[in-house]
């Protein structure tokens, strides 16, 4: 742990101290993320209160600790290398409803179970990311959506910590956008929780839509599969160059939107690998692991693919998936 052994010694031993707090020390990144790819971080703390997370992730900037914070791993690639320092994770779960009608969600929660809450509670719009893996805190951090549902529709307040202490803000002020928010801009900002408004509907339904999308996910996500869903970011027809544009077909375009597999399978990305990972045969913007695979073979392969898209169409695709370690 050569990089946390210029804090004061105590340190470590405060932080165990803490209610609801694990250390672990070298533990591999490769069983805490989806690619089931990643070296050993110096530290793993883990906090299972508010508090607790809280005052770890300050003392760590406190002292000069290199940190980094970890939610479900579900679309991370970490470092071979592992990550050098602290890495926290808030592992609180907590998902209510409040006396005011909101949806009050904890980020360490899964994203899972905030949409069967919903779903059980007759609460319209986050049926649509049924399947997606993931915390609650990185919905929120990518604004997570699928089926013309996103995180942003509903988030009405968001709490957080910086180096200045806990906050809480508005869903203006998350500032999101398409695969975006103002705490992926901001890594300094570690989610705690947030606050959902959703209208009313049947919850057979909604069950039952849920239901299809599960069927269509597992299909093309299997859940034992080593992978991040999609890797990289759609795109939006009037941004991109005229070129480019006058090449997609209108039937491929949805919201105004073109898949970033369409354009990747122009460019024979499919069954593509490097290594012990590949891209899917059936869905081009689909990497997988499956089962030796390692982080440098993956962002290869993705810089690849890249490259690709970028000679032929020219413009360079963006990755949903977050780089850690590197």
């Amino acid at each position: 742990m050569s990089n946390v052994l210029h804090a004061p010694a105590e340190w470590l031993a405060e932080l165990r101290a803490l209610p609801s707090v694990t250390v672990l020390e070298n533990e591999p990144l490769a069983a805490h993320t989806r690619f089931a790819v990643g070296g050993p971080a110096d530290l793993l703390i883990d906090a299972g209160d508010e508090a607790s997370f809280v005052h770890a992730l300050l003392l760590c900037r406190a002292l000069g600790i290199p940190h980094g914070v970890l939610g479900a791993g579900s679309n991370v690639i970490a470092s071979d290398e592992g990550f050098r320092g602290a890495l926290l994770r808030f592992s609180a779960a907590a998902v209510e409803r409040t006396p005011d009608g909101l949806v009050h969600a904890q980020t360490g929660a899964s994203l899972q179970s905030l949409v069967s809450f919903t779903v059980e509670r007759g609460l319209e719009g986050l049926h649509t990311l049924e399947r997606i893996p993931g915390s609650v805190g990185g919905a929120v951090y990518g604004n997570a959506g699928a089926y013309g549902h996103s995180m942003h529709q509903f988030v009405r307040r968001a709490r957080y910590v910086d180096a200045r202490g806990v906050w809480e803000i508005d869903n203006a002020a998350c500032e999101f956008d398409y695969r975006e928010s103002v705490f992926k801009r901001h890594k300094d900002r570690a989610i705690l929780s947030c606050s959902l408004e959703l209208p009313a509907a049947d919850p057979e339904a909604l069950a039952a839509e849920a239901l299809e999308i599960r069927k269509v996910r597992d299909e093309k996500f299997p859940p034992s599969m080593r992978c991040a869903g999609s890797i990289f970011k759609n795109l939006f027809l009037a941004n991109l160059p005229a070129g480019a544009a006058d090449e997609v077909p209108l039937s491929v375009v949805r919201e105004g939107k073109v898949a970033a597999a369409w354009f990747l399978e122009q460019v024979g990305a499919k069954g593509l690998r490097e290594g012990g990972v590949r891209i899917a045969h059936y869905h081009a913007n689909l990497i997988y692991n499956p089962g030796q695979g390692t982080a440098a073979e993956l962002r290869t392969l993705i810089a690849e693919v890249k490259r690709r898209v970028l000679d032929r169409f020219g413009f360079e695709l963006e990755e949903e998936v977050q780089y850690l370690g590197f």
